[in-house]
């Protein structure tokens, strides 16, 4: 098991990085779209494709980080039920759950995409849209998605055993004491704290 163990902790460093990496792909996002909207309003401009590179760096976001959320416990989850059973009960559902959702659910997505994204590779298609992007790079992004969130449900599937058999504690808490809001709002107060002094 320890070794099983120390493959979920490399899975887990392999998402923790590609979700830090993600991260910055929100920026250019934020930065093309002020862009754009300046461009359009001043020059009364516009270009398909810094839309369309938008909507595909969205999509990387969305998708690439899916792993990365499930290992920060982020994903929606429905506890109303759940939650009125002990806490070794809710792991065992939850591992169930893994086997039978998750892992058919991630394998079927990338088994239906992967010919699309070949199909769109080779016959090197283009949007419609004038001066639109070539399409094959946002249709990656789906197996490539759901791969990353396939190898993160077999990291907390291996939690979740370790936890049963009393290696690990709690798989489900969450990997960091405060949000991202609350980090936010913190800096904000010791910065604002700082100025004052």
């Amino acid at each position: 098991m320890q070794f099983l163990l120390q493959i979920s902790r490399w899975i887990d460093r392999l998402s923790e990085f590609v979700g830090r990496c993600v991260a910055w792909l929100i920026l250019a996002a934020v930065l093309i779209s002020a862009v754009n909207a300046v461009v359009r309003k001043l020059f009364n401009m516009s270009s398909n494709g810094f839309l369309e590179i938008q909507w595909y760096l969205f999509a990387a976001v969305f998708l690439l980080a899916a792993g990365y959320t499930m290992l920060r416990q982020e994903h929606v989850r429905i506890d109303v039920i759940l939650g009125r059973f002990s806490k070794r009960t809710q792991i065992k559902i939850e591992a169930v759950c893994i086997v039978v959702f998750l892992f058919p659910f991630c394998v079927n997505v990338i088994t239906l995409v992967w010919p699309l994204v070949v199909r769109s590779y080779l016959t090197g298609e283009m949007s419609s849209n004038a001066g639109g992007l070539i399409r094959w790079p946002v249709f990656a992004m789906v197996p490539a998605g759901f791969t990353l969130l396939l190898i993160q449900g077999v990291s907390e599937l291996i939690k979740r055993i370790a936890f049963l058999q009393g290696l690990i504690d709690d798989p489900t808490k969450k990997k960091q004491a405060k949000s991202a809001e609350e980090e936010l709002a913190d800096s904000i107060r010791a910065t604002t704290a700082g100025a004052a002094r």
